[in-house]
């Protein structure tokens, strides 16, 4: 193994704890410090993972640091990426990777133009169950692939976070906020899209914090909640999207993606694990594990970009880039924009499909 990624964080809020659970036990990864708009929670963070709490301009000055792992509210992610890009660090960001798909562009560009990675969550389709999915759908257990359903129903995140009024902004929403896991794993499975279609709505103008020190805080809600889509991917393949806020459960599995031999379920793609299952004329099965990073925890799409070479000299190698990212963006965005608008919007981005993780103890 050769020296370990030096990292600072910047954003210590309620994810950041996964992030630091992850680095804590990759060799390759090292954090350095921590900076927050709270220094008393930057403190807390750094002071529990050996680190040193600073704030950002320190923190982009910092000479021992490689890369910033971004982990700010999607509002911030541009503003706060561009720094470090312009600092001349590398970035890892937090989904989505920005809070529109041109701020996402300058993204983009900056970071070429510096010749730094550019990363971006989620990293959730690197595990063993969507990508033991992927192995199926590559090694033609459902055919031909015809297309495949998305669907994500939560009555809102404002029931368990504490300071949940970024999910109901620009930028947020079921479709900005939980889209990512569900669309990034759709190109993985299905290759990039074309154009998209949808619709959307927001029955309430506001929400209730039900948890934390403002429980009972009304809080206003201005992006769409509940929100419909169609996808045509470059393949011909179509999918079909429903992600709400505004209902309260189903049973539908989280992703279908169906064949003209055979249908997969896919497990929920905002987790790394979980069966596969398999429908080729003979019912219902579960597949065993044979792809993806058995121990994949958030962090791991960092992790992969090391591994995969893009700080020895490829910036572009890695699962978890920032080209991904921006199509996934696009292609929220162009529902949104084909929601507000009532037409079929293209997507002008493309991508390649991910390699596939052969499977991996680590």
């Amino acid at each position: 193994m050769g020296k370990p990624l030096t990292l600072g964080l910047i954003g210590a809020g309620v994810i950041s704890g996964q992030y630091l659970e992850t680095i804590a036990r990759l060799d390759d990864l090292a954090l350095v410090a921590v900076a927050d708009l709270d220094p008393a929670r930057a403190a807390a963070a750094a002071d529990a993972h050996g680190a040193t709490a600073l704030t950002v301009p320190e923190l982009l000055r910092r000479e021992d640091i490689d890369a910033v792992l971004n982990l700010t509210v999607p509002a911030a992610h541009a503003d706060t990426s561009r720094a470090a890009i312009d600092a001349g660090k590398a970035v890892y960001v937090e989904k989505p990777l920005a809070a529109t798909a041109e701020q996402a562009r300058g993204m983009l560009a900056a970071a070429a133009a510096a010749g730094v990675v550019l990363g971006c969550a989620p990293d959730t389709v690197l595990g063993t169950g969507v990508q033991t999915a992927r192995a199926a759908v590559d090694g033609g257990a459902i055919g031909t692939p015809v297309g495949a359903t998305v669907t994500m129903v939560t009555p809102g995140h404002e029931r368990w976070h504490p300071a949940p009024d970024f999910y109901y902004r620009p930028g947020g929403g079921p479709l900005l906020d939980m889209g990512p896991y569900y669309l990034t794993t759709l190109v993985t499975l299905l290759g990039p899209v074309v154009s998209a279609t949808g619709a959307a709505s927001a029955l309430r103008g506001e929400r209730v914090i039900g948890s934390g020190p403002r429980a009972g805080q009304r809080i206003p809600v201005t992006t769409p909640t509940h929100v419909t889509g169609a996808l045509v991917h470059a393949s011909g393949a179509l999918s079909t999207l429903l992600m709400s806020f505004d209902a309260m459960a189903t049973h539908a599995a989280p992703i279908e993606v169906h064949g003209t031999d055979g249908s997969l379920a896919v497990p929920d793609p905002n987790g790394f694990s979980g069966d596969v299952r398999l429908d080729a004329g003979r019912g219902w099965e579960v597949l065993p594990v044979s792809a993806g990073y058995r121990r994949a925890a958030r962090g791991y799409g960092l992790a992969d970009l090391v591994w995969s070479g893009a700080f020895a000299g490829d910036p572009a190698a890695g699962r978890a880039g920032g080209a991904l990212a921006f199509h996934v963006l696009e292609v929220m965005e162009a529902v949104l924009t084909a929601a507000a608008e009532g037409r079929s919007i293209p997507v002008t981005s493309t991508v390649t499909r991910p390699a596939p993780v052969p499977l991996d103890d680590r």
